[in-house]
């Protein structure tokens, strides 16, 4: 006699989720999508940081290198800040598709770029591009995806963005030893294309738009954005104290009109209600997520050279170090995505708070060594994040109303790089301060080591406080 299925392990949204169920659930077209979106701009990021010096000297303009890295992550900011509103608008293939065509047509303009200016162009287009297909990928999970199937999707994600990390390093220096770097930029604009095609050509699976098409869209909003992201950027190009400090204001002001006119905007805003007050659970989401991609950036950011200059390490070697974050991460993702709903509160305060003692943890292990303890606080900081960020999205819809479930699904990423873009210039700024520029011994490379995470101290600390407001019954 066969056995009925038992509802509260196929059903329930609590319910233990395991890897053949959700393999077999009949959403494997979506989740190699949403795989392959990530992977084009996971990979994208540590091929080019690889290729950078092979570009440099090709095409000159090494004094604009910051500025691409910086264009890059505005695009990203940009486009993930507009893909809530537009898949509200008007569904998710087109936009998606959209921003996978924007992607390899920027992919394109590098490949062929005969100078460093038109090289920044495609690389803004690359971070449209990339920017939009992860913030849509976020969403693609909330509305493509059963709820309780979510942690296993992301968990799919993460897994993906780890292993094109760590393997990022590698197809770039093999693109510049047996290639060019020109063909790197070909290879993954074809890709982009073929992917783009098949959003295109994929049946419609997905809700309804929930807006009007007559919403107007915040052109005015995402300018004020891309001006905060360059002014913010730019003061950390070249440090000097007055015109810095005036240009992070005057960023910073910009900023803050972005995110005052997007609260009146009613049902355009692109970012959630109260996107960071501390009072409102979403609104701590925001400040953790942020706070913390702040505080963590430094290892990525100046790692690499601190890292060379005080334990004269080689470079393949510091590449591996620093991705050992990325191998925390998806492990840790792999490990925790079966897990309940009721888990959820656990999950993300000790996640992020192995986050925050990664910074202390740094703070020693940079300066002193040895290599293998950078990798294994590294290594923690990654498991924390992959720990808490499986649940964050899935926490953040149970608290949502449902006219916001797309919208914060396409702002957490968004926020992220944020973080991500501010840190960089945050711990630019003291980097700058305490010498890295002049540094030539070891002990001055400790010294600045110590300021640069002294300073993200008092973030990791602010993104624990928000956690504990995030996760408060």
């Amino acid at each position: 006699m066969t056995q009925a299925p038992d509802i509260a392990t196929t059903s329930a949204p609590d319910a233990y989720v395991s890897w053949r169920e959700f393999l077999t659930g009949g959403h494997t077209a979506a989740l190699i999508l949403v795989s392959l979106a990530v992977m084009l701009h996971a990979a994208d990021s540590l091929i080019v940081a690889t290729m950078l010096p092979s570009i440099v000297a090709d095409i000159k303009g090494a004094s604009l290198v910051g500025l691409a890295v910086s264009l890059y992550e505005m695009g990203s900011i940009v486009a993930g800040a507009a893909s809530a509103i537009l898949t509200m608008r008007i569904g998710l293939r087109h936009p998606m598709a959209l921003a996978a065509g924007m992607f390899g047509l920027g992919c394109l303009v590098s490949a062929a770029s005969p100078t460093m200016a038109l090289f920044l162009v495609g690389r803004t287009m690359q971070g449209l591009g990339g920017g939009g297909m992860v913030a849509m990928c976020f969403i693609a999970i909330s509305v493509l995806f059963p709820r309780r199937y979510a942690a296993r999707a992301l968990a799919v994600v993460s897994t993906i963005w780890g292993v094109s990390s760590f393997l990022g390093p590698l197809f770039g220096g093999a693109f510049v030893a047996y290639a060019t770097w020109r063909w790197g930029f070909v290879c993954f604009g074809a890709v982009a294309f073929g992917l783009g095609v098949w959003i295109f050509m994929r049946p419609q699976g997905e809700p309804a738009p929930q807006q009007s098409a007559g919403a107007v869209f915040p052109f005015r909003r995402l300018m004020l954005l891309c001006i905060a992201i360059l002014l913010i950027a730019a003061s950390g190009v070249s440090i000097a104290p007055l015109r810095s400090g005036v240009t992070i204001l005057c960023g910073i002001a910009a900023l803050g009109l972005f995110l005052w006119l997007d609260a009146r905007a009613g049902d355009s805003r692109m970012l959630p209600h109260r996107p960071f007050d501390l009072r409102t659970r979403i609104g701590a989401a925001m400040v953790m997520i942020v706070t913390l991609s702040m505080a963590t950036i430094a290892i990525a950011a100046f790692g690499p050279l601190l890292i060379t200059a005080i334990h004269d390490a080689p470079a393949l070697t510091v590449g591996y170090v620093v991705s050992c974050g990325s191998i925390g991460w998806t492990l840790a993702a792999i490990l925790v995505s079966g897990f309940s709903e009721r888990t959820d509160r656990l999950m993300i305060a000790l996640g992020m708070g192995l986050v925050a003692a990664s910074v202390p943890g740094m703070l020693y292990a940079v300066p002193y060594g040895p290599l293998w303890l950078i990798a294994l606080v590294a290594l923690i900081e990654g498991i924390g994040f992959g720990m808490a960020w499986t649940f964050v999205l899935r926490r953040t819809e149970t608290l949502a109303s449902a006219s916001e479930v797309q919208r914060i699904a396409g702002a957490i990423p968004t926020v992220q790089r944020l973080g991500y873009a501010l840190g960089a210039v945050y711990v630019g700024l003291v980097a700058n301060a305490a010498g890295i520029l002049t540094m030539t011994t070891g002990s001055s490379a400790i010294e600045v080591a110590q300021w640069v995470y002294v300073s993200c101290l008092p973030l990791a600390a602010l993104g624990m406080i928000a956690t504990l407001a995030f996760v408060r019954r």
